[in-house]
C-alpha cells in the first residue's frame, strides 16, 4: 500500500515566476482602478477610509503544495494547490483513500473552496466525513441509505458551525464543498456550490456535477421566497454561489428551515455504479473550472497519464495549464486513478520527444527571424507566434499553452547560442552596432530567468 507524503513547498524555476508577469498589468487594470500610476507628490483622491483592500496580489504565489497516496484497493490519487493571485488560500481538501474499521474498502476524497476566510473550510476538511458516518452510512451498502446519509451529514456539520460560530465568534466564512466516497459498488458523487467533480471513463466524460448557481432557475426562486434577490448572478448581489457550507449571514430567516435559506447548505448527491471502464476522477475548485472546460480536462489529463506516470507531476501541470489561461483565484485540484486509467506508453513517449523537437526547431527559426530582421529577441513575441501556428501533436485540452515551460527552455538554448556566436566575432561598427545590441537584448532576456 502506497503512503501518502506529506505536502512539501515545491521548488518554482524563476523562469516561471517570470511568465506571470505578462498578466500582471491587466490584473492591476482590471481589479485595481487601471494602469494609472500616482506620480511623485501626488496623492490618491479616494479617502483611505473608504478604500477596499483588494482581494488579489500585485504577483501571484506560485509555490505548490503537493502529495499523493494510494490504497491497496488499486486506487491512487494526488493533490496538488497553488495560492495563485489570491490575497490568501482558502481552499482546503480532504483525502483517504482507505477508510478505517468497517469502511476499510471505501474511500473519501473532498475540495472545499472557501471564501470571505479560511474557518468553514478548514473545519470541514477535518470533520465532515465524521458527520456523514455518524449517520449511519455503513458498509452494508443501499445507495439511497448513502445518498441520504451524505445529505444529513452536510446538514448536522452546518447546524454544528452555526453554533460554533455564534459561540467563538467565527469569521464570516462560507466554503463550497465537492467530493467523492468510492466504495466497491458506486461512486457517490456529491456537491453544494461551484466546486465539480467529473468522471473520465473509456476517455470520455461520463458525468459531472452541475454548478449551484443563484441565477440557476430553481435555486432563484428559492432564494426569492426566502426573501432575497438575485443581482449581478449573486445573492443579495453579493455572493456567487446558492449553496454553501457555513455563509450564515444568509441563514438567519429562523422561520424557514435548513434548505429553504438564502443559501442552502444542502448538497446533491449521484451515484454511479463502478466499471473496469472508469478511469479517473478529478475533483477541483472553481480556480481550475473558470478556466478550462471538462472535456478538455479530461482530454488534457487523459493525454499525460500516457507520457508521465508521477500524479503530481500531472496536477501540478494542471495548475500551470490553468494559470497560463488566466485563473486568477486559488486553484486546487485531486486527480484520482482506477486501475483502468491509462499507462504511459512507449508511442506516446516518442510522440511527445518529437513534439518537443519540433518545438525547439520552430523557436530556432523565429529566433534566426528576429535577427535577420535586426530585431531584439522577445520571448513573448515567441509564444504568440507558435500560438498562431498550426502545430500537430499538442496535447488536446492543452494546446501549445500546456507547452510553455518547452517554448522557454528551447529559447533559453538558443539565445545563449546566438550570444556565445556573437561574442566570438567583432562587432560590425558599420552597421549602428546591430551585433552589439542583439547581444545585449540577450543578456537583458536572460536576467529575467536567472
Amino acid at each position: 500500500m502506497r503512503t501518502a507524503r506529506r505536502a512539501s513547498n515545491v521548488e518554482v524555476p524563476s523562469f516561471l515566476r517570470q511568465l506571470v508577469r505578462e498578466t500582471e498589468k491587466m490584473v492591476t487594470f482590471f481589479f485595481k482602478g487601471g494602469s494609472r500610476e500616482t506620480g511623485p507628490g501626488e496623492e490618491d483622491d479616494l479617502d483611505e477610509d473608504d478604500s477596499m483592500p483588494s482581494p488579489y496580489l500585485d504577483r501571484p504565489i506560485l509555490e505548490k503544495q503537493v502529495s499523493e497516496g494510494g490504497s491497496n484497493l488499486g486506487v491512487n490519487y494526488a493533490v496538488a494547490s497553488m495560492q495563485g493571485w489570491r490575497a490568501q488560500m482558502e481552499d482546503a481538501h480532504t483525502c483517504m483513500p482507505q477508510l478505517r474499521g468497517e469502511l476499510t474498502d471505501w474511500g473519501y476524497f473532498a475540495v472545499f473552496d472557501g471564501h470571505a476566510g479560511t474557518t468553514v473550510a478548514q473545519y470541514c476538511a477535518r470533520n465532515l466525513l465524521d458527520h456523514i458516518l455518524a449517520t449511519g452510512t455503513g458498509p452494508f451498502e443501499d445507495p439511497d441509505q448513502v445518498k441520504e446519509g451524505i445529505r444529513e451529514g452536510f446538514l448536522d456539520i452546518d447546524r454544528h458551525m452555526h453554533k460554533l460560530a455564534r459561540q467563538d465568534n467565527w469569521d464570516r466564512s462560507g466554503s463550497t464543498a465537492a467530493g467523492v466516497m468510492i466504495s466497491p459498488r458506486h461512486i457517490y458523487f456529491i456537491n453544494c456550490g461551484d466546486s465539480r467533480t467529473l468522471l473520465c471513463h473509456n476517455g470520455q466524460v461520463v458525468f459531472y456535477t452541475e454548478d449551484h448557481k443563484p441565477f440557476n432557475p430553481r435555486e432563484k426562486e428559492r432564494i426569492q421566497n426566502a426573501g432575497g434577490s438575485v443581482t449581478l448572478q449573486r445573492v443579495n448581489g453579493s455572493l456567487a454561489v446558492s449553496r454553501a457550507l457555513g455563509d450564515f449571514d444568509f441563514k438567519e430567516v429562523d422561520w424557514r428551515p435548513q434548505t429553504e435559506q438564502l443559501v442552502s447548505p444542502e448538497p446533491e448527491v449521484y451515484e454511479l455504479e463502478r466499471t473496469p471502464g472508469d478511469e479517473f476522477l478529478i475533483l477541483a475548485c472553481d480556480g481550475v473550472w473558470d478556466a478550462i472546460g471538462n472535456e478538455e480536462l479530461c482530454a488534457f489529463v487523459r493525454s499525460r497519464l500516457q507520457v508521465c506516470d508521477d500524479l503530481r507531476e500531472i496536477c501540478t501541470q494542471v495548475i500551470d495549464l490553468c494559470l497560463y489561461k488566466g485563473s486568477l483565484d486559488n486553484i486546487s485540484i485531486i486527480l484520482v486513478c482506477f486501475p483502468g486509467a491509462p499507462q504511459v506508453s512507449q508511442e506516446a513517449l516518442q510522440q511527445e520527444a518529437e513534439l518537443e523537437q519540433q518545438i525547439d526547431v520552430k523557436v530556432e527559426e523565429i529566433l534566426q527571424m528576429m535577427r535577420s530582421r535586426e530585431e531584439d529577441p522577445d520571448l513573448l513575441y515567441v509564444i504568440k507566434f507558435l500560438a498562431a501556428e498550426e502545430m500537430p501533436g499538442l496535447p488536446p485540452g492543452g494546446g501549445i499553452t500546456s507547452k510553455r515551460d518547452c517554448i522557454i527552455s528551447a529559447y533559453q538554448k538558443h539565445v545563449m547560442a546566438l550570444r556565445n556566436q556573437e561574442l566570438g566575432v567583432l562587432p560590425d561598427f558599420s552597421s549602428g552596432g546591430n551585433d552589439i545590441m542583439w547581444s545585449r537584448s540577450c543578456d537583458l532576456e536572460l536576467t529575467h530567468f536567472l
